[in-house]
């Protein structure tokens, strides 16, 4: 069977730049620079007492600005497009890596440098949640149209009304979003073994062409800019003509926030139907997008689930990249084995570790390397899974109860190791399942927000009623929106319309549900880290994939018990 069709409804041209391009190097760049930032401190600017809490400094300051910047790009997305913020994005990249490199101190050049890089770091990550229901949402747009008519009068009992609910329930289990959410993380993995494997090495192949350590981490830097630059040129014209992104362009980020002028300016550009709809949603003032999208995690469950998926699947991020190298070093320390003095502080990174205790470095080298090598061939599976159990989320329970377990039994692991006489092989295992959690988080929220995204207009009405009272409140003195034109009428396509226009500020709470995963995680996992134990953070971690599990089994018993009062009906 030829799945195709159903699965990239969008162009070729727009999915294969929205997989290779968006999705890919927005995880590539950002591995390149946490990796690499310790040496630009050291090597580059030739700190050599405190480079641990530099490094540290600047990534907590990134996260912070992340936290702020990805929502006030998803709202902007949905004002000029995806399109737009992905060209922006990467560009804003490839000059802040290149402003980087520059900087003769730490404070401020180097931090402004991390800064300017974080604003366009968070535009591409945002908009790898933003882009992928406008990548499906053709197929879901005629799922609509066919519910829709298996509900009109002709169908609605008797035999005819049985085949034809038969039919809506099949199309409402073809989910492309859940199967193109498991490439998604597949590409994305593939993105940092590009940052490992071609971005990271640059300096010693620089090196061993005779240039100094800091030249040729300079010289490194200007390539991944052009890199990204390149990156940028793509997305610009590899994601034209995304579907729904037709009427969003520059001009309307400076629209007049006067009702009237908004209706006279645009009276010849506005058709009759859902498009004046659309036009008023993009009309409404930022603020009202946001907290729109804000209010969506606590009236619909789809989105809900959706946004604690993100905050789970961030803070798992950190958890293995961070968290179980200090982890591993800790005990390497305190068994003896390493003589050094100097311990790396949380957020130091692998850098810090590698000089102070190779031995260390190299079996957290391995234990991330295998757990992010099972959350690669995991990530396909989880999307064709999520595809098949949309109802019960079933695989992302998996994954969360797969979390629990794996970061328990790493916070309770006597010994990392995996051949001296007290090691274990069975720690392998362990960062198998943590892997599996982390990519299961990833794969199936970005699935459930899609198809959240995409369908609730149709199930549930939810955007509409926020939606309705939010422009009769603003429309008020007679603009679009106002008492006179009530969206509760209106069908369900127009309402799906109306939450895919708020893709993208639904994507920026999405990635502000993350940024306050990874701040807690970091700040509270790395106190209690020195305070308590070394297993604290991955205690944290097991109770943000309980709460992940708790969630998804209540919106699962919900979705049931609201599946029995439609078939009473």
């Amino acid at each position: 069977m030829d799945t195709g069709p159903a699965l990239f409804t969008a162009s070729r041209t727009q999915t294969l730049t929205y997989l290779l391009a968006v999705c890919s190097f927005s995880i590539a760049f950002l591995v390149f620079i946490n990796s690499s930032l310790s040496f630009v401190v050291t090597d580059l600017l030739g700190v050599s007492e405190g480079e641990g809490d530099a490094v540290g400094t600047l990534g907590f300051a990134d996260e912070l600005l992340a936290l702020a910047a990805c929502p006030l790009w998803g709202v902007l997305s949905d004002r000029i497009g995806v399109r737009l913020v992905c060209t922006i994005g990467y560009a804003i990249i490839a000059v802040a890596l290149i402003l980087f490199v520059q900087a003769k101190n730490v404070y401020p050049q180097l931090l402004l440098g991390r800064l300017f890089f974080s604003i366009g770091g968070a535009a591409v990550s945002t908009m790898v949640t933003a882009v992928l229901p406008a990548v499906t949402s053709r197929s879901l747009q005629s799922s609509v149209n066919r519910a829709e008519q298996s509900t009109t009068p002709t169908q609605s009992t008797g035999e005819e009304g049985e085949t034809d609910c038969q039919s809506a329930a099949t199309s409402s289990r073809a989910s492309p979003s859940a199967r193109l959410s498991g490439f998604v993380g597949l590409f994305a993995g593939c993105g940092a073994l590009i940052s490992l494997g071609v971005f990271l090495p640059l300096p010693a192949r620089f090196e061993k062409r005779g240039l100094s350590p800091a030249e040729a981490i300079r010289q490194s830097y200007y390539v991944v800019a052009a890199v990204a630059m390149a990156i940028s040129l793509v997305s610009f014209v590899g994601l034209r003509n995304l579907p729904d992104e037709d009427r969003k362009n520059p001009r309307t980020f400076w629209l007049n926030q006067s009702t009237h002028s908004r209706r006279d300016e645009y009276a010849g550009d506005v058709p009759e139907g859902h498009d004046e709809i659309q036009h008023g949603l993009r009309s409404l003032p930022y603020w009202k997008q946001f907290t729109t999208a804000l209010l969506l995690g606590f009236r619909n469950r789809r989105i809900a689930l959706g946004y604690i998926g993100g905050f789970v699947a961030r803070a798992s991020s950190v958890g293995i990249s961070l968290f179980i190298p200090l982890a591993v070093n800790h005990y390497y320390r305190v068994s003896g084995v390493c003589d050094e003095d100097h311990e790396p502080l949380p957020g130091s990174g692998l850098g810090e570790i590698r000089k102070a205790c190779p031995r260390a470095y190299i079996l957290a080298s391995i234990l991330t390397g295998v757990s992010q090598l099972v959350a690669l061939i995991a990530a396909p599976a989880f999307g064709y899974l999520t595809d098949k159990s949309r109802r019960y989320n079933v695989p992302l329970l998996v994954a969360a109860l797969v979390g629990v377990v794996g970061y328990l039994a790493f916070g309770l692991l006597p010994n990392p190791q995996f051949k001296s006489p007290d090691g274990n092989p069975g720690v392998f295992i362990i960062m198998g399942l943590i892997g599996i959690s982390q990519i299961g988080a990833i794969v199936c929220s970005l699935a459930v927000l899609s198809n959240g995204i995409l369908e609730v207009g149709v199930s549930e009405g939810v955007l509409a009623e926020i939606y309705d009272r939010r422009v009769e409140n603003w429309g008020t003195d007679g603009g679009i929106g106002g008492e006179q034109q009530p969206l509760l009428s209106r069908s369900a396509d127009d309402r799906l319309q109306h939450l895919s226009h708020l893709k993208g500020s639904i994507a920026g709470v999405y990635s502000l549900y993350g940024g306050a995963g990874i701040l807690i995680l970091t700040k509270i996992g790395g106190l209690l880290f020195d305070k308590v134990s070394a297993g604290s953070p991955f205690y944290i971690m097991a109770v943000f994939n309980a709460f992940l599990l708790a969630a998804g089994a209540v919106c699962g018993i919900w979705n049931q018990i609201a599946r029995s009062k439609i078939a009473s009906e």
